[in-house]
Order: C-alpha cells, then sequence, then structure tokens
C-alpha cells in the first residue's frame, strides 16, 4: 500500500473512531473535517469521483474495523469452480459477509445464490489481508476468507450475478479473472490446500 493511502485510511479510522465516542458538538466538527480531508486526499490521488470516495469511506459509524469476504474452493475431478459474473470476468464464487451471517453460513449462501449448488463448508485454507494480495488497493482493509467446500447437490441457476459456471485446471484459467476479487496466486493456493490433507490455515 502507497504510503499516503496509508495515511488516508489512518485519518479516517481516527476521525471514525472519534466521532463514536465523543459528544462534544465541536470535537464532532473537527473529526467530520478530518474525514473530509481523508477522503478528498484519495480523491485527488485516484480516478475515484470525491463522492463516490465519500460514499465506501465516510459512511460507516463505529469504530473500523475490516470487512469480511469469504470464497468458496469447489472441486470437481481436479478442477476448481470459477463463476463468470456479469461483466465478463470469473472468479472464485463468494462476496461480502452479510449481517446475521457467520463466515461458514455466508459461504453457503453466496454459493447457493452465484451457483445454484448446496455445499458444505469443510475447512478454512486460508485468511488474507486483501491489500497486499488484490488490485486495486481499497481505502478501506477487508480479510478474504478462503473456504473449502464440498457439493451435496444442486445445479446452476440464472441469477443477478453470474451468468455461468465452470471447472478449471489450474493451467486452463481465464485471462480475464476478476483480480480485485480472486488472483491466479490464490487460485493456485486453493489447489495445493485441496491437494494436501496436512494442510493448515495460511493467515497474514
Amino acid at each position: 500500500m502507497e504510503q499516503w493511502l496509508k495515511w488516508a485510511v489512518e485519518l479516517q479510522s481516527m476521525a471514525q473512531a472519534g466521532l463514536a465516542y465523543t459528544d462534544n458538538v465541536y470535537d464532532i466538527e473537527r473529526y467530520e473535517r478530518l474525514r473530509e480531508i481523508s477522503a478528498e486526499i484519495i480523491a485527488s490521488k485516484s480516478d475515484i469521483p470525491l463522492d463516490k470516495v465519500k460514499d465506501l469511506f465516510c459512511g460507516e459509524t463505529g469504530y473500523q474495523t475490516p470487512k469480511l469476504d469469504t470464497r468458496a474452493a469447489i472441486f470437481q475431478s481436479g478442477k476448481i469452480l470459477l463463476v463468470h459474473e456479469n461483466n465478463g470476468t470469473w472468479s472464485l464464487p463468494g462476496g461480502w459477509c452479510d449481517v446475521l451471517e457467520s463466515v461458514k453460513s455466508n459461504t453457503i449462501k453466496e454459493v447457493r445464490e452465484e451457483t445454484g449448488l448446496l455445499v458444505e463448508a469443510v475447512k478454512i485454507i486460508a485468511l488474507q489481508d486483501r491489500n497486499r494480495h488484490n488490485q486495486p488497493v481499497y481505502a478501506y482493509g477487508v480479510c478474504k476468507v478462503f473456504v473449502l467446500c464440498s457439493v451435496l447437490g444442486g445445479a446452476f441457476a440464472s441469477n443477478l450475478e453470474t451468468t455461468e459456471t465452470r471447472y478449471f485446471a489450474l493451467e486452463e484459467l481465464p485471462d480475464n479473472l476478476a483480480r480485485e476479487k480472486t488472483t491466479k496466486e490464490q487460485i493456485a493456493m486453493c489447489f495445493q490446500a485441496f491437494l494436501d490433507e496436512n494442510w493448515q490455515t495460511a493467515f497474514d
């Protein structure tokens, strides 16, 4: 992560924490301005409009913590399942961990919604700091959870997010991966975990 982005993220985090814990009207005004400055830094150093940065970066309340993103690794005949998204890219099935969902239940839910498959979440493959592995770097923290799953049943059904599913060998991966969500290195890690009965959870 570039130093300017680290500063902007730290400013935002401090401002959000300050807003969560102060009742002083003058401090609230200062913290709100501090948060605006952090958004202005990001907008000025990136191609993201200021309004969009504020929507992504300044809308939360309470103490700031990383978001959770769950990704399912599903294998059949030595190949891994990817979903073809509406924008034409491929990724591991998954998404943001919803309120009231655990890592396990969210993984199962996302797979069902995007692939039509009913799966069992078997093992945590890895916990990764997204900004160390995926591009572009986000202005907020994300913990990516990769989960090895086994298929219990179901079949692909049309949905709002994906147009098809397909199994790929590691050497057959499509070029147009959604690298902000899934990289070739992350998929290779999932293959390693699938093939290694003694795989130990990797984490940053």
